[in-house]
């Protein structure tokens, strides 16, 4: 069967919190390393980069936020504490720097490769919730800092899953408590129930 991938009409909206959204049940897949492996996105932040204080881009442009203020649908991979290769999705339009991270997972295809970069016997939250392991796991790394998403090297399909407003939980964003108010807005959505989201905060 072959499934959508994602148009730059998806990313080009100017709704980041409605994107943040709308991503919940879409399939994120990667090509990387001859290895192909997808997994249902099921846990996202939303970050506006003119009015949010938690946004990498609040500030203006630098070297490493630089790709958030160009086209939509690109990639946005930056190092956390040295260590994490965090992933997110360029929204809206040039110039506005609106981005989603996506925090978590649910493994879908090649989970033999899933279980082996996570070095794991046994498919579990480990494998697949929190964005640091999202790239781990798909093989995702700052060496793809501006992939285009509409290419065949990351990109994002959707397959058809519907995900119900009643299924959706909004909460306060992880790690952001630098940003004042802006920390307290429920800009963190995940499907209810599913194992490899972050637990409630």
């Amino acid at each position: 069967m072959a499934y959508k991938k994602l148009g730059i009409d998806f990313y080009e909206r100017d709704d980041v919190v409605q994107i943040s959204r709308d991503l919940l049940g879409k399939v994120l897949c990667t090509s990387i390393g001859e290895e192909y492996t997808s997994g249902i996105i099921v846990e996202t932040e939303a970050y506006n980069g003119r009015t949010d204080k938690a946004s990498h881009a609040h500030r203006g442009k630098t070297k490493r936020n630089e790709i958030m203020f160009q086209e939509p649908g690109k990639a946005y991979v930056y190092l956390c504490y040295g260590i994490h290769h965090l992933f997110n999705v360029v929204t809206n339009k040039k110039g506005l720097a609106d981005a989603v991270l996506i925090r978590a997972i649910e493994p879908l295809d090649g989970i033999e490769t899933f279980l082996h970069r996570r070095k794991k016997k046994k498919l579990d939250r480990s494998v697949g919730g929190g964005p640091g392991i999202v790239s781990h796991a798909l093989g995702i790394t700052t060496s793809d800092y501006g992939t285009d998403l509409l290419g065949d090297l990351i990109w994002i399909e959707d397959r058809g899953i519907i995900v119900q407003e009643n299924e959706i939980v909004a909460s306060p964003r992880v790690g952001v408590d630098y940003a004042g108010e802006d920390a307290k807005l429920p800009w963190r959505f995940r499907i209810k129930n599913n194992r490899f989201t972050s637990p409630a905060k």
